[in-house]
């Protein structure tokens, strides 16, 4: 480790072996038979399901918890796997707090909704485990379609259209597959290097190449995509990050916390991983209380996550903060960095308290920092891409771009909210009209 980054409180091994291995344990323990049995049991199992409406990939949400109840589970994960290829990991990340569980009848009644996201996890761990793969690949089609990135969005839709019976290629820059499954998201939430084991499954039904360490501009170009396959779909996600555009920005200390997520993610030994004993996240989404409540687990004393407008107007939900307030996150909102203090390596940040419309009040407070993480949003990378709308890509409600033969979808795509669920949504209704489009200029 450089000596710099000794001298200024970063440090390896803040821990024990075992205390890592406790703070980065599964965060929701899975249900066992009886469990699952007693929570689908609470279902009510709504004709007019409101859950179905509020789930981005219009997951039969009473069939499926029907099905647990009945116990025919693998029956229940091949209806979610229908609407969600990757039913799995989203039942590990995605926001029910915010989705389907806020409108559970259950919930409004009672304050206690179903534990839909459990149940679906019950379901599709469980029919994973057996090494099944419900679908068939239809006949070929002779159809030959790139996809750019394996993410979410992107393995989805690659998913969908080999199904159909077209071969895919799907190019990735990374040396895995999995986008942000792999590299964006907190450790304790996706163990076992499921998101690993869930694209070897996903890839079971055949008709996908995987192209990794290929990038869109870099090693391939999207007029050659387009001109050797007969469709092309972007989900390549956001390349860039945001900076802090203050005097000091690039001082020692300061890191994106997406690097630091991605490189915690691939860790083999989380005591080697180095931490600083005051960190400061610069930021309001999941990312930043990923990256937060993370530096708390590998053993920062103090962690400060600050955020320019109100704690209502986070990106993060209710829950994902107080999750970082029971791991003794400390939140402060409403206040915009100024400026980066310490001669070479990061020594304090200052921020002005600013009201909800980001107008300065004139009052500062400076943070102790010998780490910061900056979490302040991501931007598209490329060139040649079709048009814009606003920093992302302009698609249709099915992921048509403004280029003829060329579909995006995911978070390099305009429209949509950020999350794993709707990237698979994208990129599952992309697949189905390129499919429309190609079998219809086929006929």
């Amino acid at each position: 480790m450089p000596a710099d980054m000794l001298a200024q409180g970063i440090q390896t091994g803040r821990l024990s072996a075992e205390q890592y291995d406790a703070n980065f344990a599964d965060l929701h323990a899975p249900l066992d038979d009886h469990e699952a049995l007693v929570a689908a049991d609470r279902c009510y199992f709504c004709h007019d399901a409101p859950c179905m409406t509020a789930c981005p990939t219009d997951i039969d949400i009473p069939l499926f918890i029907r099905q647990i109840a009945t116990g025919t589970s693998d029956a229940a994960a091949k209806t979610i796997l229908t609407q969600n290829i990757l039913g799995g990991m989203c039942a590990r990340v995605c926001p029910t707090e915010t989705l389907c569980e806020e409108v559970c009848v259950r919930e409004v009644a009672e304050g206690k909704p179903v534990l839909i996201g459990q149940l679906q996890r019950y379901a599709t761990d469980g029919l994973m485990a057996k090494g099944v793969h419900p679908f068939v690949r239809a006949e070929t089609t002779g159809k030959r379609v790139a996809v750019v990135g394996a993410g979410p969005a992107g393995l989805a839709c690659a998913h969908r259209l080999a199904m159909l019976g077209h071969d895919v290629t799907l190019h990735d820059a990374r040396a895995k597959a999995g986008g942000l499954n792999e590299y964006g998201i907190a450790a304790y939430k996706s163990t076992d290097e499921f998101a690993a084991k869930e694209v070897d499954w996903l890839l079971q039904i055949g008709g996908i190449v995987m192209n990794q360490g290929v990038g869109l501009g870099s090693d391939v170009s999207l007029a050659q995509l387009k001109s050797d396959f007969d469709a092309v779909f972007l989900g390549m996600g956001l390349g860039g990050v945001n900076g802090l555009g203050l005097d000091g920005d690039d001082k020692d200390g300061i890191t994106d916390a997406v690097d630091f997520i991605a490189e915690l993610r691939q860790a083999n030994d989380l005591g080697a991983m180095p931490i600083g004993r005051d960190v400061v996240v610069i930021g309001g989404g999941m990312t930043a209380v990923d990256a937060a409540v993370q530096a708390k687990l590998l053993g920062a004393l103090n962690v400060t996550l600050v955020y320019r407008r109100s704690r209502a107007r986070m990106n993060a939900s209710v829950y994902e903060q107080d999750l970082a307030a029971s791991k003794g996150v400390r939140i402060i909102t409403n206040a915009s960095p100024k400026a980066v203090h310490g001669n070479g390596a990061v020594r304090e940040v200052e921020f002005e308290y600013t009201d909800d419309d980001l107008k300065p009040t004139g009052q500062t407070v400076r943070l102790t920092a010998d780490q910061v993480f900056r979490a302040i949003g991501q931007t598209l990378q490329g060139e040649g891409l079709p048009d814009l709308e606003g920093r992302k890509i302009k698609v249709s409600g099915t992921g048509a771009t403004s280029v003829k033969g060329i579909w995006a979808g995911g978070d390099c795509a305009s429209g949509g909210d950020d999350l794993t669920v709707t990237a698979v949504a994208e990129g599952r209704d992309a697949a189905m009209d390129i499919h429309s489009n190609l079998m219809g200029g086929a006929s």
